[in-house]
């Protein structure tokens, strides 16, 4: 009986340890703020713009953009590129289309079209890729915690954008006591583990803006994190406009029931 006790501790205290080793291992998302952050925080346009450079000439490689149309990034509230910028930008892409006998062909996007995947099917993506499957980054940091609640954010910060900025920046050596995993990638910051099929996506001056502003690596992962922030929520300008304009209907409406209140109940009192 001592020596199953014996065991039965040592198995309890080396599950601990491995347990406590691995929650050590992963580490929560970077604190760094956005200008769009809080009740009544907008995103820089030129952010925006050079976040997409980013997309377009780092990213889009390996990941789609399915929900996001060229169209949108001349919308109200996004990177305010004009509508003869966004042809251009378009035209960039091929997309898939067929011609007047019924064949499939390559053209150009169209504004109305939307950003197109890199690869033909799933299949195509995971023999590219070690296995793994690129995700759509459309709404990647509204899947990711912190995000939802305008509240959550003031208390817990902006959740998917800060993941997304310390997943790009948070390539390390794993620790002399980790074995590597062939194939794969040290990063604490990845939330399904700490090994991730993806390879360091950034080099400092791998893309140069056209305002001139910084390209070390934390600079493109911030851009390209708040541009990836406006994808998953292009309308939130205006949901917190139109937040801000309720609010001050309910405080004057408050004022005039109080005034009603107090004219109805005077003559009780």
């Amino acid at each position: 009986m001592k020596k199953i006790a014996s065991i039965l501790i040592a198995a309890a205290a080396l599950t601990g340890f491995s347990a406590s080793a691995f929650a050590e291992a992963e580490k929560t998302a970077k604190p760094i703020t956005y200008s769009f952050e809080g009740p009544f925080g907008k995103f820089d346009k030129a952010e925006l713009q050079r976040g997409y450079k980013v997309y377009k000439e780092v990213c889009s490689s390996c990941h789609s953009m399915k929900l996001v149309a060229f169209r949108n990034l001349a919308d109200n509230g996004g990177p305010g590129f004009t509508e003869e910028q966004v042809k251009a930008l378009a035209a960039t892409f091929n997309v898939k289309d067929h011609n007047g006998n019924g064949e499939e062909i390559d053209r150009p996007a169209l504004p109305s079209d939307y950003f197109p995947s890199p690869f033909p099917n799933d299949d195509a993506a995971k023999s590219a890729n070690g296995g793994a499957l690129p995700p759509d980054l459309s709404l990647i940091t509204k899947a990711r915690e912190g995000w939802h609640g305008t509240f959550n954010q003031l208390l817990n910060g902006i959740g998917g954008p800060q993941y997304v900025y310390s997943l790009i920046t948070g390539y390390e050596e794993p620790p002399a006591d980790v074995a590597k995993v062939e194939g794969k990638h040290y990063n604490p910051y990845f939330e399904n583990g700490v090994w991730i099929s993806m390879p360091p996506p950034l080099t400092d001056g791998q893309v140069t803006f056209d305002d001139g502003a910084p390209n070390k690596v934390d600079d493109m992962a911030r851009d390209v994190s708040a541009f990836l922030a406006w994808t998953a929520e292009p309308k939130m300008e205006e949901r917190k406009q139109t937040g801000f304009e309720v609010l001050i209907y309910l405080v004057i409406l408050a004022g005039l029931l109080y005034a009603v209140k107090r004219k109805i109940w005077k003559a009780v009192h």
